[in-house]
């Protein structure tokens, strides 16, 4: 779950430097512009940041840190990917694409190590 966590978590934060770029903040209609931008990067990257911790200490935590991680590289997939569909012409780039495509499959590696985790079989 160590590397799949760590995976994820890196796609995150590789895709919101790149948000910054794009001016993500506008896609959303963040109110406060890009102020709350900062505030919720402050809050996701602080909390899978946590939950990094929890994950390499395997504390009773760990799991649910896991499934936050996981759930916030599928959202970014699916967000972002119903953005491209209706027209949107930000992340059109090869990298931004990339890394967006990184956050979903590095978020699917992380829920089957949970999954595997579960079932007690040894993790690849």
């Amino acid at each position: 779950m160590e590397r799949s966590y760590f995976a994820t978590l890196l796609a995150l934060i590789l895709h919101q430097i790149d948000a910054a770029f794009w001016r993500e903040w506008e896609m959303f209609l963040l109110p406060g512009g890009v102020q709350g931008f900062l505030v919720f990067n402050l809050l996701a990257i602080g909390v899978v940041l946590l939950g990094y911790r929890d994950v390499l200490l395997q504390t009773s935590k760990a799991r649910g840190f896991a499934m936050v991680c996981a759930a916030l590289g599928i959202a970014t997939f699916l967000i972002h990917l119903c953005f491209a569909v209706f027209g949107h012409r930000a992340f059109h780039l090869p990298l931004s694409m990339a890394v967006i495509a990184a956050c979903l499959v590095s978020a699917v590696c992380l829920l089957r190590s949970l999954r595997t985790d579960a079932q007690g079989r040894p993790r690849a």
